[in-house]
């Protein structure tokens, strides 16, 4: 039989019988009303598990990771306030469903098995996962989360002070609300849960406020993997910075109690807690799971007798707030309210085609308020002795600096973050200044660590701010390239654009460093990026582009709620000169702070019509070079910058290279995943032009004299290019 069938026809006939587990009288400030409103929670919770189960049986639901075991969450919900932003664990049903009792006109039930029915009526997800969130409850979605939620906890719960103290203009949280974020214990193991929760302490630590809430669920087990007995209050109980709350999720009062004791310590200090509550699992991990495969049958029926549910009978009752009888009638009418329910949810439409499924990809754009930048006094301030130099060419790094400058005078949601970019003014310089322009709460100097990193912007853009952060360099984005994949992308997605991450987050990154780095600081695949549905990358070649893009990409995370990667080429920020050591061809003049380069449109330098070389980044550098040495030899070329890379522009692109007989795609990512197998694939398909492709060899890079030698260089293009060109002539 199944083991749900077995714990609930164990719960029938306990309840009757009078047949009730031991444990501590109820205590605590719970008054009768919210024991019982919090014990329907338990039982709806319970039924909604089952139900999810038949509807699975039935090919009519998809999902049953259930919460039956944590029933207790429903006392931590009513020990909140709706207005504290909840992060919630992947078996917070009860705390959903407690919450949805604080919020006036919440149809908790219908939306949940809407949800588990995958259909496209569902309140949060619009029928594409079977996710906890709700706009309404302050509870952004969640899938099945092994800790990667946790690190955008830390910057939700930033962002509430700073907002105080300047609101931005799309403010979610109230200024004394706080943050929970719930996790499992086989999660609080994950380098994502150290790391975020060493973050929080760590600037706890410094009397930085951070009011944030971590609750642990502790069942003692990751699908079939125990975690050791006392474990968790070893590792959590005495860490610097973190004050530790203990209670036992079987015991409503107790649970309630002590939550409740945390939350205030949260909200009136503005640090961070660590809420250890026991909870146990029933059923097992998911409806395929079988636990008796993994534990002794006698130890899952040791477990199963613990059910929740019956201590909360039995401390209802000694409570005098409500009776076995009584209990069991709630528990049977529930479960008979949501099978009726159920058979309507499952006849509700569903997604069927592939426009409606990525309908949400794309973040609804939101209105905001006008702003005609910052008064010449105020420029005049905080540029200093810069302003003299505005009308000479400068380094793309300065020109990027001066734009940041420009952007965070006129929108004060802008906030930066990352590894050395305050004091130090970042690795190559590009950020100096900033965090005496703006002050440390703007330019906020992280610890080393990249998942802290983009969980803070993240988090911070859950209560209007606009985050930059920075990745100091490409490959150390793979370090936590799933906060971007795995959170930012996919949060529009499954809360119907109801949640979005707008933010520039800036790398800097790709090759041609000369006597530095090696394949960590050179590194020239950005794959994992254009993998990611949703996610714009830019990349500018020179100092004015730079600028001019980097203004469209904060106006598309400000206006459009887009999430954007500008990706800086390094070689190129010092870059002066571009023919002949002196010429300083390279450097550019600050464009009008009015002026943008519009998102999807490409730069094209040369009318020639032998070649169109299509490029970016480094490679337009060194097209450039190469298109003035195939001029002496007789082919005219023009020299395409394509500036975005994902989505392609395909459009601009096909317009730009038309009339041309040739066209040589130089790529300085790798011949495997790079970009120009997405290029040769357009031109192959929209075009029948001849066209070739030029790229990095499938390698890493090396440090010293051989730096360049696995990538396209001037001379690697010059010969492409005849070749190309004599073959068509």
């Amino acid at each position: 039989m199944d083991r749900a069938q077995i714990v609930h026809e164990n719960f029938l006939r306990r309840v009757a019988a009078g047949d009730l587990p031991q444990g501590h009288a109820p205590s605590g400030p719970l008054s009768p009303e919210l024991a019982v409103s919090i014990y329907r929670s338990g039982c709806l919770t319970r039924a909604l598990d089952r139900t999810s189960r038949a509807m699975q049986g039935k090919g009519q639901g998809f999902y049953t990771i259930g919460s039956s075991g944590h029933e207790g969450m429903a006392a931590i919900a009513a020990a909140l306030r709706p207005t504290d932003m909840a992060f919630l664990h992947y078996r917070d049903a009860a705390f959903q469903i407690q919450r949805a009792e604080q919020v006036p006109g919440q149809t908790i039930t219908w939306d949940m098995l809407l949800s588990f029915a995958c259909s496209s009526e569902d309140p949060i997800s619009g029928g594409r996962h079977k996710v906890l969130g709700s706009k309404a409850l302050t509870i952004p979605p969640q899938t099945s989360t092994i800790a990667s939620h946790l690190p955008k906890a830390v910057g939700a719960a930033y962002s509430i002070s700073l907002a105080k103290r300047q609101p931005p203009e799309h403010k979610q949280l109230p200024d004394d609300a706080i943050v929970m974020c719930s996790f499992g214990d086989a999660s609080a193991n994950h380098s994502t849960a150290q790391g975020a929760i060493n973050t929080a302490s760590w600037t706890a630590y410094q009397n930085i406020p951070m009011p944030l809430l971590w609750v642990c669920e502790d069942n003692g087990i990751g699908i079939s993997t125990k975690t050791p007995t006392g474990w968790i209050a070893a590792n959590f109980s005495t860490r610097p910075g973190l004050k530790y709350f203990s209670c036992d999720g079987l015991d409503i009062y107790e649970t309630f109690r002590v939550a409740q004791e945390a939350a205030e310590y949260v909200r009136k200090r503005r640090k961070p807690a660590f809420l250890h509550i026991r909870t146990i699992r029933l059923y097992g991990h998911a409806g395929a799971d079988v636990p008796t495969t993994y534990m002794a049958k006698a130890e899952v029926e040791a477990e199963e007798a613990n059910d929740p549910l019956l201590h909360a009978v039995r401390l209802l009752e000694t409570a005098g707030a409500l009776s076995p009888s009584q209990a069991l009638d709630i528990y049977n009418r529930t479960g008979e309210r949501v099978d009726r329910i159920a058979q309507e949810a499952c006849s509700r439409p569903r997604l069927d085609n592939a426009r409606d499924v990525m309908a949400s990809l794309i973040p609804p754009k939101r209105e905001c308020a006008p702003s005609n930048g910052p008064t010449a006094e105020e420029r005049a301030a905080a540029f200093g002795g810069d302003m003299k130099q505005m009308d000479q060419p400068q380094i793309m790094s300065r020109l990027i600096n001066w734009t940041l400058t420009d952007l965070m005078l006129e929108h004060r949601e802008i906030a930066m973050m990352g590894e050395d970019i305050g004091r130090k003014g970042g690795v190559y310089g590009v950020t100096q200044k900033l965090a005496n322009r703006f002050g440390r709460a703007r330019v906020i100097d992280t610890l080393l660590d990249e998942q802290s990193i983009l969980g803070l912007g993240l988090g911070m853009a859950q209560n209007g701010f606009l985050p930059i952060p920075e990745i100091q360099f490409l490959a150390y984005y793979h370090n936590a390239e799933d906060q971007i994949r795995g959170e930012g992308a996919t949060l529009p997605f499954f809360s119907n654009g109801q949640y979005t991450n707008p933010m520039v987050l800036r790398i800097a990154g790709l090759g041609y460093q000369k006597g530095f780095g090696g394949h960590f600081h050179n590194d020239n695949s950005f794959a994992a990026i254009r993998d990611v549905p949703g996610v714009i990358l830019a990349c500018p070649s020179n100092g004015a582009n730079a600028a001019l893009m980097l203004r469209e990409a904060v106006r598309l995370a400000r206006e459009e709620q887009r999430l954007v990667i500008f990706l800086e080429p390094i070689a190129l920020y010092p870059m002066r000169d571009l023919h002949e050591q002196g010429d300083g061809l390279w450097m550019q003049r600050y464009p009008d702070p009015s002026q943008r380069l519009e998102f999807g449109q490409v730069s094209v330098h040369g009318h020639g019509t032998d070649l169109a070389i299509v490029t970016f980044g480094n490679g337009t550098y060194l097209s450039r070079q190469a298109q003035a040495k195939l001029a002496e030899g007789g082919i005219d070329a023009r020299v395409i910058d394509l500036n975005w890379l994902s989505p392609l522009p395909e459009e601009s692109l096909l317009e730009a290279a038309a009339g041309c007989a040739n066209v040589l795609i130089v790529d300085e990512t790798r011949r495997t995943g790079g970009l120009a197998e997405a290029l040769m694939a357009l031109f192959t398909e929209r075009s029948d032009v001849p066209h070739a492709r030029l790229v990095a060899e499938d390698s890493f890079i090396p440090t010293g004299p051989a730096y360049a030698v696995t990538m396209p260089s001037t001379d690697s293009i010059i010969a492409a290019a005849r070749s190309l060109v004599g073959e068509t002539r």
